[in-house]
């Protein structure tokens, strides 16, 4: 679909599989559905195809859905996803592929990106496209799908694995932190953000699967970390230590460092980190300030220390992140300026849901 000007959008090609979770099949649909440049086209194409010629495919709920697109839709994507399903059969029970489904993904060019949610991940193990690679799902079926594909790194603790052409999401909700975040991979932060707010979900959720996994109901009289880290995040251009962090909630470093993790997900200095990051993207998006400046605001304290924390975390560069991504957010900001005022809030209202 590219235009005389050559614009052509990120084809995203969702693959319905019988027995899908309605809710995740809406996920990506949502979310790539929403992001436009200046002029108001689409960046994304978003098409859902079944592994068998256009018609129904059950879900796990008590209706099924008509899919207007074959297994030969996914010839042209640029992103494929597989959200999870409940009928997986041989793929699920043995890590095989059934004849339908080696078919349709053999259409796949190489170098498309692959994502799933969930337990869509076993369509990719068993295809073959995580073969030594790091992969999630699930917590509560992560270690059933390490048995079975024991060559897979799989890390039950994230929302989500960036591997560069294949990502992986925990369970359901984790879908839209993945999706999210390739929007983030693709147009950069402020461009993720819209499509948040629009969704009305946070664009970034702290921690992983960790803090969701069930336990023993705290006393009710026990503190937490959230204070600390209110603390932590209006003050993140200075130097914190951890002894100041476990301060803020009277608690020794050990019992802090104990109690964030379980609430968290991660460690006090992982998270410490991947706030700086965001800072840092925020600041190179949206601000003209210097690299050094950046660097000092998001309390990195040197150029050179967060060009390492950002090539590890992102890839690339500050310099080369604020090239790709600040045209991104000067066309958003053009697409709000040119936009008609909504008549009242109620019309608001009605367009920001469903």
């Amino acid at each position: 679909m590219e235009t005389a000007t050559g614009f052509r959008p990120h084809r995203v090609v969702v693959l319905a599989l019988d027995g899908l979770l309605p809710f995740e099949l809406g996920i990506p649909h949502r979310i790539f559905g929403r992001p436009k440049d200046a002029a108001g086209r689409h960046l994304y194409e978003v098409v859902t195809c079944s592994v068998r010629p256009p018609g129904p495919v059950d879900t796990d709920a008590d209706f099924a859905i008509h899919v207007a697109h074959g297994p030969e839709a996914l010839a042209n994507a640029d992103t494929v996803i597989v959200p999870a399903s409940y009928e997986l059969g041989p793929v699920f029970e043995e890590g095989v592929l059934t004849e339908d489904l080696a078919a349709a993904l053999a259409r796949v060019r190489p170098g498309t990106r692959l994502a799933s949610i969930c337990t869509g991940v076993y369509v990719l193990a068993a295809a073959g496209f995580l073969d030594g690679r790091p992969a999630t799902t699930h917590w509560a079926d992560a270690d059933r799908f390490q048995r079975l594909f024991p060559h897979i790194q799989v890390d039950a603790d994230v929302l989500f694995i960036d591997d560069g052409d294949v990502l992986t999401s925990a369970g359901v909700a984790a879908g839209i932190d993945l999706c999210l975040h390739m929007v983030r991979r693709d147009h950069g932060t402020a461009v993720a953000n819209d499509v948040a707010r629009r969704t009305v979900v946070p664009p970034h959720r702290d921690g992983g699967q960790a803090q969701y996994i069930e336990r023993p109901v705290p006393d009710p009289q026990q503190s937490t970390t959230t204070g600390a880290r209110a603390w932590a995040l209006g003050r993140l251009h200075q130097p914190i230590q951890l002894r100041d962090m476990a301060a803020q909630e009277s608690m020794s470093v050990r019992t802090f460092t104990r109690r964030f993790r379980e609430e968290v997900g991660v460690s006090p200095g992982q998270w410490l980190t991947q706030q700086r990051v965001e800072r840092a993207r925020h600041l190179l998006e949206s601000t003209d300030l210097s690299v050094d400046q950046v660097a000092r605001d998001a309390g990195f304290g040197t150029a050179q220390s967060m060009r390492q924390h950002l090539q590890a975390a992102l890839g690339v560069t500050p310099t080369a992140y604020r090239r790709t991504f600040q045209a991104a957010v000067q066309n958003v900001s053009t697409a709000r300026a040119t936009r008609p005022a909504r008549a009242s809030s109620h019309a608001f209202s009605k367009s920001s849901t469903g």
